[in-house]
């Protein structure tokens, strides 16, 4: 099984230190059709009783429309990497330092496996470090 490794856009918004707020947030996307494969919350460092929620992908117009309405934007501060496939042990330490090895820092790594295969995602600090990551880490995943 090969690597599939894709550019993908993270899209963010605040939520309420309520119960609740994380549930209006996802249902606004849910009512849709957005199939998020990657969803990240958590509490706001600059701003006390709220957080922040972190979600990917929104494909069709009328997702990115409802995230639009809810609050939600394209992160155009984070240039994100998706990368699935089969896992082995030391991947995620082998793809760092490939990277680190090529001069291009990691600002960010969330991974997650589930049986055999795994999810990883790498943030950068721009546009051109996600190409460049692409461009080092395809013939070395093959």
């Amino acid at each position: 099984m090969a690597f599939e490794i894709t550019r993908i856009d993270i899209w963010t918004t605040e939520i309420g230190d309520h119960p609740g707020a994380l549930a209006e947030k996802l249902e606004a996307l849910m009512r849709v059709g957005a199939h998020l494969e990657f969803t990240i919350a958590r509490p706001s460092a600059e701003k006390p009783r709220t957080g922040v929620l972190f979600v990917a992908p929104l494909l069709e117009p009328e997702q990115t429309a409802a995230a639009t309405a809810a609050g939600f934007r394209k992160s155009g501060g984070i240039h994100a990497l998706r990368i699935i496939g089969p896992d082995r042990p030391g991947l995620g330490a082998g793809m760092a330092r490939t990277l680190g090895d090529a001069g291009i820092n990691v600002s960010g790594m969330s991974a997650a496996t589930i049986g055999e295969r795994c999810v990883l995602y790498f943030r950068f600090g721009s546009d051109e470090d996600a190409k460049r990551a692409a461009q080092v880490l395809t013939p070395v995943l093959g």
